[in-house]
Parts: structure tokens; C-alpha cells; sequence
């Protein structure tokens, strides 16, 4: 199995510019236009932050964009709640599974919903690690993927993947202990990062709207133009392989925001867990 893994689209009602000065489906055209020449993919995938602004407008144009790039291949494009997404809206236009479990050559891809409305962390519920814990207690005969926005692992010292990541990782560490699940796809931090939860690996694939650099003073936030995905690739015994793709922008690497200490310190407090 081969999935093209996509998060943070971002898009909103209106076409054109955000505050940051990108058009999100310019950055999306940009980086599906990117990846026409990949082969042998089972799925697209979208981790999360589909819409911005949780706009019907939004999720229409991006199952047209993202869907209609699935359906020229003849593949499912698969699609998880962020913490930018509204459900009602999400699940009116992109389909109201916003957890399941789908069967792609003799892989089973779990989507969960990790969204908490009106925060930026992530939460996994009790009937959700339950629903979970059940699913999982049958094998897939190739092994699980699960897919999900907020990721369960972070950066020592990085304050704000620890505070808006996703904040119950033990419950699903435990839901997950001892059964098939080969990888965890994530997105949300808008960078690429690897780790373990269990001994499974855990991806955080970085945005197609901007990507963060962590080159800048600490407690800061410095976001770079220029759209990203993940090739995914599960077909060979050295799997999972992880590949990151970068759309072709004559603006990639310029600055999109910087927010001060004083500035992310606020949104956490905002944002964060209280």
C-alpha cells in the first residue's frame, strides 16, 4: 500500500489570500500538481485542518481538489477531523465517518476524530479508544494504519507540541498495545517528525499551507512558505518508508509569520488545555 498523505490545507470560504499572503488552494493545486507522476497509489489522505475556517465552502472545494485527484486514479481519499474543522460541516460534505475503518489491500486504515472545538489540543475520548480497542482485537491481514490530526509525541523542550499535541497518548499507547497497528499518521505541527508510541512508529507529516521552522529563538514560531506531503509507502519488507515531497514554489522557504514568545505564550493560554 501506497498513500499520498496530505494535512493542514487550511483552506477557507473565500478564494485568495490568508493573512499570511498564501492562497491555501493555490498551495493545494501546487502540491497536487506535484505529485501527478506518483505511481501505484492506494489512497489520499488528509490528516486533519482541511478547512480553516470550518466552511461548507471550504471542505466543497477541497473534496473537489483532493477528491478529484483520488477518483482520475480510482482510489479512496480518506479525510480526519482537525481543530480548525467543524464537524457538522465537515461530515455534511466530506461524509459523517469520522472514525472508521477502511480495507485497502489487505490493509485496514483507522481515521479518528481528535478534535476538541474551541482548543488546539487533541483528545481521544473513551468511547472512541473503546471502539478502538474492539476493532483492533481482529487482525487485518496485512496490519492497521491509523490516522489522526493531533500527533502523541513531541519534542523535548518544544512547549507547544506538548501543549497542543495530543494530550491522552498513555490511553492510546494502551489501546493499542500488543495489536497489528504498523504506523501512526499524524499532521497538526505543520513540520516532519518522527517517534514511537508502543514501538509503533509515529509520522507527523509537515503542511501543505506553510511549514514551521525550528531554527529560530526558543518559545518562538517562525512559519515558512512552500507546501509539503508524505509518501507513504507500506509494499516492501523494509517498511514503512517515508518520503516528503515538496510542491514546486518560487516562494517555499520564505517567511509567512513569525510570532514572538510573549505571542505563542498567549496562544497557549488561549488555545491550550486550561
Amino acid at each position: 500500500m501506497r498513500i499520498l498523505h496530505l494535512s493542514d490545507t487550511h483552506l477557507t470560504a473565500a478564494p485568495g489570500p490568508n493573512a499570511d499572503g498564501i492562497d491555501s488552494r493555490e498551495s493545494l493545486r501546487r502540491m497536487l500538481a506535484g505529485c501527478e507522476r506518483l505511481t501505484r497509489l492506494s489512497a489520499v489522505l488528509v490528516t486533519g485542518d482541511v478547512a480553516d475556517d470550518g466552511s461548507p465552502e471550504a471542505y466543497e472545494d477541497v473534496r473537489a481538489l483532493v477528491g478529484g485527484f483520488a477518483a482520475a486514479r480510482g482510489i479512496p481519499a480518506l479525510y480526519t477531523t482537525g481543530n480548525h474543522d467543524e464537524r457538522k460541516a465537515f461530515a455534511s460534505v466530506l461524509g459523517d465517518d469520522l472514525v472508521a475503518a477502511t480495507e485497502i489491500d489487505g490493509f485496514r486504515l483507522i481515521t479518528l476524530d481528535t478534535l476538541v472545538p474551541g482548543k488546539a489540543y487533541g483528545w481521544l475520548g473513551d468511547d472512541q479508544l473503546a471502539w478502538l480497542r474492539d476493532t483492533l482485537s481482529t487482525p487485518a491481514p496485512h496490519g492497521t494504519v491509523l490516522a489522526f490530526h493531533h500527533p502523541p509525541i513531541g519534542l523535548p523542550g518544544v512547549e507547544v507540541q506538548h501543549k497542543l499535541g495530543l494530550l491522552n497518548p498513555e490511553a492510546l499507547a494502551e489501546a493499542i498495545r500488543g495489536r497489528d497497528v504498523r504506523l501512526i499518521l499524524t499532521g497538526h505541527f505543520h513540520l516532519q517528525l518522527f517517534g514511537l508510541l508502543e514501538s509503533v512508529p509515529v509520522w507527523v507529516t509537515p503542511g501543505v499551507i506553510t511549514r514551521i521552522d525550528l531554527t529560530g529563538l526558543p518559545g518562538t514560531e517562525r512559519a515558512v512558505r512552500g507546501a509539503s506531503a508524505t509518501l507513504v509507502d507500506l509494499s516492501t519488507p523494509h517498511s514503512p518508508l517515508l518520503h516528503v515531497l515538496h510542491a514546486r514554489d518560487p516562494h517555499a522557504g520564505e517567511t509567512a509569520h513569525e510570532l514572538s514568545a510573549e505571542a505563542l505564550s498567549a496562544v497557549l493560554d488561549e488555545l491550550g488545555a486550561g
